[in-house]
């Protein structure tokens, strides 16, 4: 089975050498390259097309929004993850509209990045826990109570808990064994959602689901 590739970007060294050895721990992951700059990163990007690319929000020459966006641009297949000291919500929401599909903060346990990392491989998004409650309240806040779904608009019971396992970071196969449903299906399913929703982004999702009170606790999917 062929290694997830990771790009690495961060202009730390000596952070850079720590994840490499964190990732290489892992049997399906490798990082393929490392850049200490967006510009690195771009050129990468290009050259190499890695799975995911890892990267700071903040870098000498350009913000890890601006990589994402130039990622997104050019190689949209490259999911972004962004590991940075950064609990900043402003940052979070910079990065998600960017089109990232992870946030971790660097203070976090080494296995949570390469949890987010499988999460966000697999399809699925990974915001760090202790930054979802202000954003939940920053979006109820914005937006009021969740809007009325026309009837055009409406999802199927099967389409609002693929949509509701996405914005908890359930990955498409995650979603297909519990539902008990192929990994073609999900994905099926998702297309119709959204499509009906008019979302395109995984950002898009999770400000839905806040907006549909899918984030709550209670709420959680198995």
């Amino acid at each position: 089975m062929p290694k997830l590739r990771i790009l690495l970007v961060d202009d730390h060294a000596m952070l850079r050498d720590g994840l490499v050895m964190l990732i290489h721990g892992q049997p399906e992951l490798e990082v393929v390259a490392q850049a200490a700059n967006g510009r690195d990163a771009i050129r990468y990007g290009v050259d190499l097309r890695p799975d995911i690319a890892v990267l700071d929000v903040s870098l000498p020459d350009m913000s890890g929004a601006e990589i994402a966006e130039q990622l997104r641009a050019c190689c949209p297949d490259i999911k972004v993850l962004a590991l940075t000291r950064h609990s900043d919500q402003a940052y979070l929401r910079r990065l998600l509209q960017a089109g990232a599909a992870g946030y971790v903060l660097k203070k976090s346990a080494g296995d949570t990045l390469i949890h987010a990392i499988r999460i966000v491989a697999s399809g699925g998004s990974y915001i760090e826990p202790e930054l979802m409650s202000p954003l939940l309240q920053r979006t109820f806040s914005s937006t009021g109570m969740p809007k009325k779904v026309s009837s055009k608009e409406a999802l199927s019971n099967r389409e609002e808990e693929v949509l509701q396992a996405i914005a908890w970071g359930r990955s498409n196969k995650e979603i297909a064994t519990t539902l008990a449903l192929s990994i073609k299906t999900v994905e099926s399913y998702k297309a119709a959602a959204l499509d009906k929703l008019r979302l395109r982004t995984r950002a898009d999702i999770v400000r839905y689901a806040v907006t549909r009170g899918w984030l709550s606790e209670e709420q959680a999917p198995e």
